[in-house]
């Protein structure tokens, strides 16, 4: 276990200490969180953790935070799934974001300590050195630079020696079942690297039957119990797989732009150490010491032609593969990533370092070692005007490249001079610890200068009370509250607890799309996430009784609480808005069941740029304003909103004047777009309190929500339609048929019904079970059947 430890502590230590050379948190005041990390990952682990310790409003198949209610499932698999993920259930609630930038460093150690692992199964040697280039793998460019803030993805980075693993196995006629369970645990942590990593280990399987001297019937057997390990181990993952293959199926679509392969120039400036720009480009380095080695590999003659041109050729068909669009496709399962499309170039990592390790093994020679150095400066040299090329390559390059040639000729000459391979081993560790530390430093400060990579605090005093203000005024299942603007992060129902519509996933359905996006809620992503709209016919369609809002010091919160029908309310009959049809005013009447806005006839004046609009309400009515294909601001009297086009929902305007003269000005930077034709809404407040009166009279007397299910009591004699304020997305079963209304979920009520009961089962789930209990039944088989042979 020596060689593990060490590939591990050194692999941590070096992420870890470019947190420290950045002054990130912990170790300073620069924030950790960027991107999706803040948005989704932090809040995704503070819902594990509420889920772990019974202060969820949900449950595993289901949650009521965010979105009105979503599933949950998926979301679980996908962003959860890293084993290491719940760490954040043994930390306070408080710090599970220091848990999951905890994840990155536990999680790339792991990587390197199983990879130095299967290094082993493929040729002997020294621990140490099997370590560290199990460190350089876990170091990987890939690693540093796409995946440090992505913790599930980073679990591919295990599951490739550690299917490299199941591989060898397989080929040696032994530990069938414990192939399959590696392959199950891949597909467990993430299914999506796992995929790539799955497609590695073929390519695995195929070079070690090309090398190894068998008889075709030895490789047969090897190809069946491969194969059988592969689908038993997926299988086992069903109850998780096909849930999140079906709600991916039904999610809001994506506007993925086809594959565009880098420059020729861009994607081998990758290969070089230290590299990184932020734009799709391929992460395709390890530290010089690697390289070298690898370089080195074909050179080498202790080692047999045949393993030398299959591993290499298989290595270079693998890297042009990432630059052919048919290849790509298939390395993402068929689909188009949205967003860096070089997701899957850990595996080439991979590859580099198993070529590193045997040209290490079969004891290089210095030459040869001096020419891959010479080719790596060299390469250096000529790319180094392209836009990747950062300050720490040539240092990478000519630094670490002269320490770690200089450590494998130490190495070498140690082989008569015994004292000199620990200082090899020193200069070995002492520079990918130096060089790796480097790298991740630099492609933190890099990506940092990117607007997009801003960080997002994640812990403060301001978040602390934003949360203790939303608990405070909390209700559920009474009523919801709304956490309020501005968003901390998209994902801030989940991370305070809260149950209002801000929600994001790759999962969101579309049908949850189709019910907010027409009642004026904002979203961005295509449709994948939505934030909230302080607008009380809203609160009123979705049973919000609470809202919290920014006080008036910095980083103050306050609270208040108002009336609200429940979450399951009934409709009598139909109803049609008399305003225009075409408005998001209309829309939300007809949801509400009432008649509670004035939408007048607005004229509009100015120029493209600072646009006016005019019309007349009822004095003493509350002005509101939609506009969605609209950036800039809108002003009117003292009030001044901004506008993110369909980022901002409905939003208020202020009291209509005494003269009802509703004067707007948006000063907008979209070209050619104006705010349509129905912007404008007067609520009349008088009319919404007797309409939620009304629901209230109405509806259901309690509701009671247990983890995936609901029940309501209903007053006696009530006929109608039921409306439960929950988007009607696939998996819900009711006491009665279930259908939409509006987007909701709805059930029509028989004469003499006094309640309802729904349940909430994930789309697969059950078929999904079935397959991995035949799954776990074949894995349980296999050895009895085995030792039956051996007893005859």
């Amino acid at each position: 276990m020596r060689g593990p430890l060490l590939a591990y502590v050194l692999t941590a230590s070096a992420f870890v200490a470019a947190w420290f050379a950045r002054g990130t948190f912990p170790f300073g005041d620069t924030g950790r969180a960027i991107n999706d990390q803040a948005n989704q990952y932090v809040p995704f682990h503070r819902a594990l953790w509420d889920l772990v310790h019974g202060q969820a409003a949900g449950d595993l198949f289901f949650t009521w935070r965010g979105g009105f209610g979503q599933q949950f499932l998926s979301d679980y698999h996908t962003y959860l799934g890293n084993p290491f993920s719940w760490l954040a259930v043994l930390v306070p609630r408080d710090h599970v974001d220091l848990a999951v930038f905890a994840v990155t460093p536990v999680t790339m150690g792991a990587a390197a300590a199983v990879m130095t692992v299967y290094l082993g199964k493929l040729h002997a040697g020294p621990w140490w050195q099997r370590g560290v280039l199990g460190a350089v793998y876990g170091l990987c460019g890939w690693a540093l630079s796409d995946a440090s803030y992505i913790p599930m993805w980073l679990w591919g980075l295990v599951a490739v020696p550690m299917l490299g693993i199941a591989v060898e196995w397989c080929l040696e006629g032994r530990r069938w079942p414990g192939a399959a369970l590696l392959v199950a645990l891949a597909w467990f942590g993430n299914f999506y690297t796992a995929m790539m990593a799955t497609m590695a280990a073929c390519v695995l399987l195929a070079i070690r039957l090309a090398t190894r001297d068998t008889t075709g019937r030895e490789r047969l057997l090897a190809l069946w119990r491969a194969a059988t390990a592969a689908g038993t181990g997926i299988l086992l993952t069903l109850p998780l797989l096909l849930p999140a293959f079906l709600s991916s199926g039904a999610a809001q679509p994506t506007k993925a732009a086809a594959f565009d392969p880098v420059r020729v120039e861009v994607f081998f400036a990758g290969l070089l150490p230290a590299t990184h720009l932020w734009g799709g480009r391929p992460r395709l380095y390890v530290a010089s010491l690697g390289l070298i080695l690898a370089g080195s590999f074909l050179l080498n003659t202790a080692i047999a032609r045949r393993t030398r041109l299959v591993w290499a050729g298989a290595a270079a068909l693998v890297l042009a593969s990432f630059q052919f669009p048919p290849t790509q496709y298939v390395w993402h399962g068929l689909a188009v990533p949205n967003g860096n499309p070089y997701r899957e170039t850990f595996v080439f990592s991979a590859m580099v370092v198993v070529l590193a390790w045997l040209a290490l093994a079969g004891r290089p020679q210095p030459r040869h070692l001096a020419l891959s150095a010479a080719v790596l400066v060299a390469a250096a040299f000529v790319l180094r005007r392209t836009d990747d090329f950062g300050g720490w390559t040539w240092p990478a390059v000519l630094v670490g490249g002269g320490v770690s040639l200089l450590a494998l000729v130490l190495l070498r000459l140690g082989e008569k001079r015994r004292f000199l391979v620990p200082v090899a081993a020193v200069l070995m560790i002492g520079v990918v610890l130096a060089e790796s530390t480097a790298a991740a430093a630099g492609a933190d400060a890099r990506r940092a200068r990117e607007r997009w990579a801003k960080p997002i605090p994640t812990s403060n005093q301001s978040i602390a009370a934003h949360f203790d203000a939303v608990r405070g005024v909390g209700g559920w299942p009474a009523y919801r509250t709304d956490s309020g603007a501005p968003q901390t992060a998209y994902n801030d129902a989940l991370a305070l607890r809260a149950e209002g519509p801000q929600y994001y996933s790759s999962y969101l359905p579309e049908a949850t799309y189709r019910a907010l996006q027409p009642l004026g809620y904002g979203f961005k992503n295509d449709g994948r996430t939505f934030f909230g709209a302080d607008n009380p016919v809203l609160d009123a369609i979705f049973s919000i009784g609470a809202r919290v809002r920014p006080g008036a010091a910095p980083g103050s919160w306050t609270a208040e609480r108002f009336p609200a029908p429940p979450l399951v309310t009934v409709r009598t009959g139909p109803y049609t808005s008399p305003n225009p049809a075409d408005s998001v005013y209309a829309r939300q009447e007809t949801v509400l069941g009432s008649t509670v806005y004035e939408v007048p006839q607005v004229t509009r004046g100015g120029g493209p740029e600072a646009q006016t609009y005019a019309a007349l309400c009822r004095p003493g009515s509350e002005a509101y304003w939609y506009s969605p294909a609209l950036y800039g601001s809108v002003h009117s009297g003292s009030t001044e909103k901004p506008l993110e086009d369909e980022v901002t929902g409905v939003t208020p305007l202020g009291p209509v004047p005494a003269s009802g003269r509703v004067e707007v000005t948006v000063r907008t930077r979209t070209q050619g777009a104006d705010a349509g034709p129905h912007p404008l809404g007067c609520l009349d407040r008088a009319a919404l309190t007797a309409a939620v009166d009304r629901l209230k009279a109405t509806g259901a007397t309690t509701v009671d929500t247990a983890g995936h299910s609901l029940a309501a009591t209903l007053p006696a004699g009530t006929r109608g339609t039921a409306v439960i304020a929950t988007t009607a997305i696939p998996g819900w079963s009711c006491s009665a048929p279930v259908r939409p209304f509006h987007g909701l979920l709805a059930v029509d009520l028989p004469p003499g019904t006094t309640g309802i009961s729904c349940t909430f089962t994930p789309k697969g789930f059950p078929a999904g079970l079935a397959g991995g209990a035949l799954a776990l039944l074949a894995l349980a088989a296999v050895p009895t059947v085995s030792r039956l042979r051996r007893r005859r």
